[in-house]
């Protein structure tokens, strides 16, 4: 909201320095860094600091120190720096005494109360400034309740400045009521310094040495003391119905019992280290037992024997593998759920492909997601109603989370329902992105990345109530044939895997589809093309599409022997052939009919301006398609004579044929897939680079390999990757229904 007085000190900062620090701000009215980066500047230019910088530093801090330990009206070196001072005021709320460049009663009274705010009154009595003061001053930080915060977090937040801001490396929090990672780190400066670490040694990092000498200072009901409070403190920042206090009461002992069992610790009351390290940071003690853990490593009899020798009875593994080359074992191998039930464990199945940054996700992305892991879940023989948690594995902040998490996980729901609801969908994520996805109401339990200690969204956040698993340790287990690396994690109960599964589908050769099956397939690629913004007859002028969702299905239904037969001598599964075909058939256009119309006239009539196009129902080029009958001849993969695109005579005949002649196009479609496994130019590997082994395909394709065949079959499209990101779901459906009948 625009204020007449920030809007004042923006005009003071510009006119008075905007030429001596080499900025100006705009003058809105309104707090922003901007302004309180040129403040920053403007005192660096005062104190005689050459190299000026936005960041208030340790150089501007021990310059101010050492010249001007407590600014006051007796210290303050000039007018100008006493508006500094005034206009930092201001952006904060307070009064800057109209910014008369006097340290007088109004300035001293404002910062009296912004002392009083941030808790360290008591430690820094009076109306002087003092340099950590006036570092804190010019940051975005409030010293009020915030609409968001609690009166107990802000306790804590004022109690920890006015303890610690004298110790070296300790600087002011915001005391808005809400908890931060500063918070967090604040806290564990606390111990740190109450546990005797020096200054310069005490970090705020909950490390080894913190976590030995807090063992010897455990605390429970009849205690009192600063340990209490630092315990209690860490309560309130885990949203625990407590206030900060320094007498361990029953109260606290209950709400301690009820804390330890929210987070599947002995509910003793007490506060052992295992429940202080709770409190302080996410992973807590990373020596805990854990009933749970995740792995990329195949679960085999004597691994199997080495996870029960542990105490871990549920095994997180995944469902696909983006990659079978760097982690062969990523994904569950054949027979490995048979293992694990025949052990006595059980297994919760996890779905990730990159899901490494924030542009991996998107509402498209999660359909795709949504069908390929129900296809996989499915191909595993993982029962109807079983979790699959669904990972993004970055530190999504809250931005990343409402434009992409989000409308992620709505992809992944919709996708399930349009399956028909097979399965639950869970979460993996920070703390912040599964309690953001499950109130949004697009997950039912969470499998929380607590390991990821240094994650903007746990620190700060607490355990979300709907956990299943809480990831926390990286340990090695077991020795020889037994020996595995797992990811240890706490289990609530809330989720309990699998223990017995249906019959594994096994990577067969297509076949005939069922025509009982069409219209399900015709509704869900409808509802997808749909969600998409592509319509039956989407688009205008030009851009209008000319096939239908129900043309483009009957086409390829036309086509199944064929594509059948294709798919069985290539080893290729139908669905790369029905999704290039149904793509470009969904994609053709009436610019396009116009330019196959200049083609024609330029080879009959010599008029027209375009000697090759795209075309037919497969949307191929006859310079492409002679390329891959080419590749094929050589590779023994067709038969036929070897053409020159560069000759008209052979470029029209083709150009012909893929035009007229639907199944030419469909066969075409095939040999572009196998041209595209020796690396067609225009994919993302180098054009040398093998997708898979050159003579063949293969039927369990993992998922970066599909994406980069359809991805190399429109290699010539200027808008490849949205549409190759689009595609893969219309993949996945017709794998959908193609697993159906193969496996009938």
């Amino acid at each position: 909201m625009r204020d007449a007085m920030v809007l004042k000190a923006q005009r003071f900062v510009n006119s008075v320095y905007g030429s001596r620090i080499g900025t100006t701000v705009e003058e809105t009215g309104e707090t922003d860094w901007a302004t309180l980066y040129a403040l920053t500047r403007a005192l660096q230019y005062e104190l005689g600091i050459t190299a000026l910088s936005d960041s208030f530093g340790p150089t501007t801090l021990s310059t101010l120190t050492a010249k001007y330990p407590k600014l006051n009206a007796d210290t303050v070196p000039s007018p100008d720096f006493c508006r500094i001072i005034q206009a930092g005021l201001y952006c904060k709320g307070y009064d800057g005494s109209d910014l008369d460049g006097t340290y007088g009663e109004r300035t001293q009274a404002a910062v009296t109360k912004l002392k009083t705010d941030m808790g360290v009154q008591r430690a820094f009595p009076g109306a002087d400034l003092t340099p950590k003061v006036f570092k804190a001053l010019l940051t975005m930080d409030a010293y009020v309740l915030g609409p968001s915060g609690t009166s107990q977090v802000r306790e804590v937040q004022q109690w920890l400045n006015g303890r610690y801001l004298q110790r070296q490396d300790f600087f002011v929090i915001a005391c808005d009521g809400r908890v931060s990672r500063d918070t967090t780190r604040a806290l564990v400066f606390g111990v740190q310094y109450e546990v005797g670490m020096a200054d310069g040694t005490a970090n705020g990092n909950f490390g080894p040495g913190t976590q030995s000498a807090l063992k010897s200072h455990p605390v429970k009901q009849g205690d009192k003391g600063v340990y209490v409070q630092l315990f209690s403190a860490g309560m309130v920042v885990n949203r625990r119905p407590v206030a900060l206090t320094d007498t361990f009461d029953s109260y606290l002992a209950s709400a301690v019992r009820a804390f330890q069992t929210f987070v599947a610790l002995p509910a003793t009351g007490e506060g052992d280290f295992s429940t202080f390290a709770a409190l302080l940071a996410s992973y807590g003690d990373q020596s805990r037992p854990g009933r749970a853990c995740d792995t990329i490593a195949k679960v085999t009899p004597a691994r199997a024997a080495t996870l029960k020798a542990a105490g871990i009875t549920y095994v997180g593994r995944y469902l696909t593998n983006p990659s079978a080359k760097s982690l062969p074992e990523k994904a569950i191998q054949p027979g490995e759920l048979a293992t694990i039930a025949q052990q006595g464990l059980r297994c919760f199945p996890i779905y990730q492909t990159v899901n490494n940054d924030a542009a991996d996700f998107d509402y498209v992305a999660g359909r795709t997601a949504g069908y390929a892991a129900v296809n996989a879940a499915r191909d595993h023989g993982f029962k109807r109603g079983t979790r699959i948690f669904f990972a993004v594995d970055f530190d999504a902040i809250d931005a990343e989370i409402t434009a992409n998490v989000l409308p992620h996980f709505k992809g992944i729901k919709e996708a399930m329902a349009d399956s028909g609801n097979p399965y639950e969908i869970g979460v993996y994520g920070s703390r912040n992105v599964c309690a953001r996805v499950g109130a949004a109401g697009y997950s039912t339990a969470s499998f929380v990345a607590d390991m990821s200690s240094g994650f903007e969204g746990n620190a700060g956040y607490p355990l979300p109530t709907d956990w299943a698993y809480d990831q926390f340790v990286i340990r090695t287990l077991g020795s020889g044939d037994g020996q595995l690396e797992v990811d240890v994690d706490s289990a609530s109960g809330r989720d309990t895997g699998q223990g017995s599964f249906d019959r594994p589908r096994p990577a067969v050769p297509d076949v005939a589809f069922d025509t009982r099956q069409v219209p399900a397939l015709r509704a869900d690629l409808a509802r997808y093309m749909q969600s998409i913004g592509r319509p039956d007859m989407g688009g205008v002028g030009d851009d209008a599409k000319l096939y239908t969702n129900a043309q483009a299905v009957e086409a390829i239904q036309d086509q199944d022997a064929l594509i059948t037969q294709l798919s069985n001598t290539y080893k290729m599964r139908k669905a790369l052939i029905q999704t290039a075909v149904y793509w470009a058939m969904r994609d053709y256009s009436l610019a396009d009919q116009a330019t196959d119309q200049q083609v024609a006239d330029h080879h009959l009539s010599g008029s027209g301006s375009v000697r090759d196009s795209h075309t037919g129902i497969g949307e191929i080029s006859a310079a492409d398609a002679i390329q891959a009958w080419n590749h094929c001849i050589g590779w023994g993969f067709a038969t036929g004579d070897h053409r020159d695109p560069a000759k008209d005579a052979d470029l029209w005949a083709v150009w012909q044929q893929l035009s007229k002649d639907n199944g030419f196009s469909v066969r075409t479609a095939a040999l572009v897939h196998l041209w595209g496994t020796r690396g067609r130019p225009g994919g993302q590997l180098p054009p040398g680079d093998r997708v898979t082994t050159p003579r063949s395909m293969r039927l369990d394709l993992v998922e970066f390999e599909i994406t980069e065949l359809l991805r190399r079959y429109r290699a010539w499209d200027p808008d490849v990757e949205s549409q190759t990101h689009q595609s893969l779901a219309v993949y996945q459906i017709f794998e959908k229904y193609n697993s159906i009948a193969r496996n009938a």
